[in-house]
């Protein structure tokens, strides 16, 4: 994956397959201390305490489809590469949260990527979970929550071309306000 954004696309990926109908993605940038946080957490089924600590083996995977499972293996690796790390947690029918901490300024830390595209991806392309996305920069702070503009849109739906065109311009608009592009 060659940015965060993808990593997050997976990571939410990994959410819906496991039956979350409720999913946060919380990204803090802070480079007075030199931080860049990635936490995507669910309500889905949860893992067991053993699955938690093989689901960083580029060779488990719970799919039935294919005998690998690369993603959070390299979210694991390219958070170590740029001096952070990763941490699981998961409780079996509560849910999982993954957080992955990189050195904002770090050489190796992945590009940001289109962060606006991913979100609006996730939430046209899964109407009916709830997202709430939060992007915190330096003290400024953006806060998007599907059921807020479900409410707001009344009856045009989230997949609408016209909604998620403007959700991303809002998103990318929000975000270039607090330099976070």
């Amino acid at each position: 994956m060659k940015t965060l954004a993808l990593h997050i696309l997976d990571i939410v990926q990994n959410s819906i397959t496991a039956g979350a109908r409720n999913i946060f993605i919380h990204i803090e940038e802070d480079t007075r201390e030199n931080r860049y946080l990635i936490r995507v957490g669910d309500d889905g089924c949860g893992m067991t305490e053993d699955t938690v600590r093989r689901v960083t083996d580029p060779y488990y995977t719970s799919r039935k489809t294919r005998k690998v499972g690369m993603g959070i293996s390299l979210l694991k690796q390219h958070a170590e590469q740029a001096g952070g790390h990763l941490k699981i947690r998961s409780e079996v029918d509560k849910g999982t949260v993954v957080e992955a901490l990189f050195e904002h300024d770090h050489m190796d830390r992945q590009s940001a990527g289109d962060i606006a595209g991913v979100i609006v991806l996730l939430v046209g392309s899964n109407p009916e979970i709830r997202f709430q996305y939060t992007h915190h920069r330096n003290g400024g702070t953006y806060k998007m929550d599907t059921n807020e503009v479900k409410e707001v849109l009344e009856d045009v739906p989230l997949n609408d071309p016209e909604v998620r065109q403007y959700l991303k311009e809002m998103i990318r608009e929000n975000l270039g306000e607090m330099g976070a592009l």
